[in-house]
């Protein structure tokens, strides 16, 4: 099957300990009962030319088909598992989300796709806030990841400025996601409640 970005990896970072979850495996989560995991796959298929996930703890996610990566540098959180995803990608860029969103979109994807210019990654800022792990990241930009990695601890949001992303405004992100429903993750049983999901009994926990 044809896809619209076939020079595009769709990366779940989907690690995490969930410690506000009792240490459930997020992307194991379920919505109109379907695994979160299951929804963005599906997505993926139908947008990219590969898909990874990023995990480590791969014990809970083996019935999925798709590659499974773990962090080559550990404990460094988000950035790991993205780097991960960048030095495993045979793409020259990766989409890479956080595991546990439930309402990712083809239609916002392809904006930040159209914004790629020359740019090393995209990212787009919703209420004031960047949304690194809802973004695009150019394998160029590994170089610059693996330095900042090897200084020590660093933010998603510290990454973007040191790469000089594109960033795409609340203004025209809200053209496609009115509510900014893309950014929205489960990190308490309250908000996954909120969000309409459901614990599976496969849950497990993570050790990222």
């Amino acid at each position: 099957m044809k896809v619209p970005y076939p020079e595009i990896t769709g990366a779940l970072i989907a690690g995490g300990r969930a410690s506000r979850m009792g240490g459930a495996a997020k992307g194991l989560l379920s919505l109109d009962g379907q695994p979160l995991l299951s929804r963005s796959l599906d997505l993926f298929g139908r947008l990219f030319g590969a898909a990874l996930l990023v995990v480590n703890d791969p014990e809970p996610y083996r019935r999925f088909e798709v590659a499974q990566v773990g962090d080559r540098i550990r404990n460094r959180g988000a950035p790991g598992g993205l780097h991960a995803a960048l030095s495993a990608s045979a793409t020259p860029w990766v989409f890479a989300a956080a595991g546990d969103m439930p309402f990712l979109s083809a239609a916002g994807i392809a904006l930040l796709a159209s914004r790629r210019g020359a740019a090393l990654a995209v990212v787009p800022r919703w209420g004031g806030r960047l949304e690194p792990l809802h973004a695009l990241w150019s394998r160029e930009a590994l170089p610059i990841l693996e330095r900042a990695l090897a200084e020590g601890h660093l933010s998603m949001q510290r990454l973007a400025a040191l790469v000089g992303a594109v960033v795409v405004e609340d203004e025209a992100w809200a053209q496609v996601d009115p509510e900014g429903r893309a950014f929205l993750n489960a990190n308490t049983e309250e908000e996954a409640a909120r969000l309409g999901l459901t614990r599976s009994p496969a849950s497990h926990v993570a050790d990222r």
